[in-house]
């Protein structure tokens, strides 16, 4: 078993860009992806695709995420799930949003 600190890892997050959202590789497997978002005021995640379901959570803070051709405001504890292929992105508004990003199958891992 593993045990992780989704706000601590997120707190360590970096980006190379700042115009960008920091990220994290929090956990990665054969069979699954965990991605720490720490996207500020103003950043986006733009949207796009992935061959893999993708489930986000939210950690802290508030903010958008889109997907297909709406957008939902998002807050703690929120889950949002989408199908392989859909177009999905995310936003933080007014204040720091912190995302899980759930990846499963490992992207790469289907053939």
């Amino acid at each position: 078993m593993k045990l992780y600190d989704p706000r601590a890892a997120a707190a360590q997050a970096v980006t190379n860009n700042p115009s960008r959202p920091a990220t994290v590789l929090l956990h990665d497997s054969a069979d699954a992806r965990v991605v720490m978002f720490r996207i500020e005021s103003g950043q986006q995640v733009p949207v796009h695709t992935s061959t893999s379901t993708v489930l986000l959570v939210v950690v802290s803070g508030t903010g958008t995420v889109a997907g297909g051709d709406s957008e939902r405001r998002v807050g703690p504890g929120d889950i949002i799930a989408y199908d392989p292929r859909e177009p999905h992105g995310m936003r933080a508004d007014g204040e720091q949003l912190v995302i899980a990003a759930i990846i499963a199958p490992r992207p790469g891992s289907r053939a």
